[in-house]
């Protein structure tokens, strides 16, 4: 059988990693066990770091939805579940950014919310 040397294999694959470790610091941009490690680790990073991403909006959305809440007297889970007793369907990141860039929009959601949330306030009589 044929000795295989993998001469220009070998020299494509190093270079495909390589070029990903573009910018590393030191020997993990340069040399090719450090920038294997490197790249393992910042793909196991980026992949879960997309995952984390989207948790770390959606607190921030909510954060922001709450203080905007209080600022127009109300909480944010007032608020919410009045969202779902009007039957108004509107996503967190939309409401964030009407509490951001359209404040006056906003406020007149949570009014138009006034009947649901007042109904949610006061305790049902016992059957």
């Amino acid at each position: 059988m044929a000795r295989v040397k993998r001469g220009t294999k070998r020299r494509a694959r190093r270079k495909k990693l390589l070029k990903h470790t573009k910018g590393f610091f030191l020997t993990k941009g340069k040399l090719y066990r450090s920038a294997r490690e490197a790249v393992n680790r910042s793909l196991r990073y980026s992949y879960r770091d997309r995952r984390a991403r989207k948790r770390d909006f959606r607190a921030l959305w909510i954060q922001r939805i709450g203080a905007a809440a209080r600022a127009n007297g109300t909480t944010y889970s007032q608020l919410i579940h009045g969202l779902k007793a009007g039957g108004i369907e509107i996503d967190r990141k939309i409401l964030a950014d009407m509490a951001v860039r359209d404040a006056e929009g906003f406020r007149a959601l949570v009014r138009s919310l006034e009947p649901h949330r007042k109904s949610a306030a006061t305790p049902q009589p016992a059957a």
